[in-house]
């Protein structure tokens, strides 16, 4: 592998900000999550809502260098446009999740919104795991998780109709 260049630095940090930004995005219609979560009626296998905090900065983590790894294997915007588009578009369904679920308690769209985003995720996975595996393999832990995801907000929203 080549060394790292002055604009591969960047392109991470540029990688970064985009993901963490989304991140921002998101909790700031998370605000009053903790609170909004612990009055819905949840299902057994539900983890306490201290979990989601660290595993989403793990896996938003992960998310950047994936994207960073296909943009500098990949050949830039240029050469992996298609992939680093997707990466784009489900970092968008992600953000729009929370707010559907914790700012609008839109149960019904939330769910509909993370079934798309796992299917973007996949797609993205699939397009990064073409340009360099690693980049596709930094993308499993993060749809393991949303797919788990996907499950909890089903049973949720299904729980508590008069909320969601």
């Amino acid at each position: 592998m080549a060394p790292m260049r002055r604009n591969d630095w960047l392109a991470l940090g540029g990688w970064l900000l985009l993901t963490f930004a989304a991140a921002a995005l998101g909790s700031a219609a998370s605000i009053r999550a903790a609170d909004f979560y612990a009055t819905l009626a949840q299902p057994h296998w539900a983890p306490p809502a201290t979990v989601f905090g660290p595993v989403w900065g793990v896996l938003y983590l992960l998310m950047a260098l994936a994207a960073w790894l296909a943009w500098r294997h990949g050949g830039g915007w240029r050469g992996a446009r298609a992939a680093l588009g997707l990466f784009v578009f489900q970092l968008v369904a992600n953000t729009l999740w929370s707010w559907l679920f914790f700012a609008w308690h839109l149960g019904a769209l939330a769910f509909i919104d993370i079934i798309l985003l796992c299917a973007l995720l996949a797609c993205t996975l699939v397009a990064f795991w073409r340009i360099r595996a690693l980049a596709g393999l930094l993308l499993l832990p993060y749809l393991a998780w949303v797919s788990f995801a996907a499950a909890l907000c089903f049973s949720v929203w299904r729980l508590n109709p008069q909320a969601l």
